[in-house]
């Protein structure tokens, strides 16, 4: 069931007040009905007499909450929202605009999928689609795609599965699949916003008397690229150096020390979080997004103090690599006992995630500040440390393998943890000393890297 409100009531409602100007439509295409479908041109008449519109998307410029954007409004009331090859000279259109211009792509999506009356034509208007948005990708223009109800079929699987960051309106119905071609018995909740953001593959849900404000913060953080680092952050737990390796461990595992979310208020003025690997999964203890500090944009990916699953090293790489695009620099948060090693992580590709986390970080065209707040556990902690740009705080700790781990290899008894922890010199001094990490972080003030 569409939602029942039409791609220009949407643009009024998002748009700042008078800003909206449509873009020039192209010419219409030489054969309109590519099949000579039976009765398409009189459904089309009708569709226009009961719409309003010549197509089943209007496009054009406008700002929202102060920053202009290229919006593409789709209008479900026109044939289903149904893509055919006019929209795709519509929607091609738009990016190069935008593209002209150096503006952000904002598509409002309520579609059914492909307009069968045009055949394989309107099929291959999803690579035209998808071209565009990647020639807008390469030039380093974000896109917030907004999908409404219903948003299914191509159109979900390139403008709103495939923008950069997406948000759903509550209620709707969203999946590549139509309600009327899903198997017999498929779960209905998976076709849903929420079961979508459970999956992974929206970002947020978002009411629609709060879309603008919240379209207006992410476009206002993703079009501010910027050259320098993150300055490193201000500890916020003890300042005094531990004495033994064994007290660095413990003071790591506290559980009254700081965690993510505290580094996280502390440093920015606000956030906005990018949630799912885009693959089916979510890690709450994986925390990544864009948020504002001292008026500039800084991306963020931030261990919890969890092990660390496949999604989530598959949600920090997909931050990093979009930061990259953007030209923002990024901030990574290291606390972890090491990554998931159960069997369900391994049947989810835990070698193929991090080694990608650790290529993203390694190829990152933008500067990688990072802090090691707590655990540092072997490989898992090391994917998101930024080789020569690494600090840590004093109570944290960074090493090969956990002490215990390590006795228990080595064949030592319970009581020689201790001294395993001692030799494997993973106090933030002994790192200072080893060259693995630059320098301690000041519990006063935030460190310019």
């Amino acid at each position: 069931m569409a939602d029942g409100t039409g791609a220009r009531d949407v643009l009024a409602t998002v748009c700042d007040p008078g800003t909206f100007r449509e873009l020039p439509r192209p010419a219409a295409p030489e054969r309109p009905d590519p099949l000579d479908w039976p009765g398409y041109g009189a459904a089309r008449a009708r569709a226009a007499d009961r719409t309003g519109e010549t197509e089943s998307v209007v496009t054009g410029t406008a700002g929202i909450d102060g920053t202009t954007a290229v919006v593409i409004a789709f209008e479900f009331g026109y044939l289903g929202g149904s893509l055919g090859q006019e929209t795709g000279d519509r929607i091609e259109a738009a990016h190069v605009h935008a593209r002209a211009q150096g503006l952000p792509v904002v598509p409002f999506i309520a579609t059914g999928g492909s307009r069968m009356q045009e055949g394989m034509v309107a099929l291959t208007q999803l690579q035209r689609v998808a071209r565009q948005s990647a020639l807008t990708r390469a030039a380093g223009l974000p896109q917030i795609a907004v999908v409404r109800d219903p948003t299914t079929g191509g159109g979900w699987a390139t403008l709103g599965a495939g923008a950069d960051l997406t948000l759903a309106l509550p209620g709707a119905q969203i999946g590549f699949a139509g309600s009327r071609v899903r198997p017999p018995g498929a779960d209905p909740a998976a076709y849903t916003a929420l079961g979508q953001l459970r999956a992974g593959a929206v970002d947020a849900v978002v009411a629609p008397d709060a879309l603008r404000a919240a379209l207006g913060r992410r476009l206002h953080l993703l079009t501010r690229p910027s050259a320098d680092p993150a300055p490193v952050p201000r500890a916020l737990g003890r300042t005094d150096l531990p004495v033994a390796g064994r007290n660095a461990v413990l003071r790591a595992r506290a559980p009254e020390r700081p965690r993510a979310g505290a580094y996280l208020d502390a440093y920015f003025t606000y956030r906005e979080e990018l949630r799912g690997d885009r693959a089916g999964g979510v890690d709450g203890g994986m925390l990544c997004g864009f948020g504002e500090h001292r008026g500039r944009t800084i991306a963020y990916a931030a261990q919890c103090g969890t092990a660390t699953t496949p999604a989530g090293y598959r949600t920090a790489t997909r931050l990093l690599r979009l930061a990259g695009r953007l030209g923002i620099p990024v901030l990574t948060l290291v606390d972890t006992p090491g990554a998931a090693s159960d069997a369900a992580a391994e049947r989810a590709g835990a070698g193929a995630a991090i080694a990608d986390l650790f290529l993203a970080v390694a190829e990152a065209p933008v500067p990688v500040t990072t802090l090691v707040i707590g655990e540092g556990g072997s490989g898992g902690a090391l994917a998101l440390a930024a080789p020569g740009s690494t600090w840590v705080t004093p109570d944290a700790y960074f090493s090969v393998i956990a002490p215990e781990m390590a006795a228990a290899i080595l064949k030592r008894p319970p009581e020689q943890v201790q001294e395993t922890a001692d030799q494997l010199h993973l106090r933030p001094q002994d790192l200072v000393e080893l060259g693995v990490v630059r320098g301690i972080a000041s519990g006063d003030v935030d460190m310019i890297p």
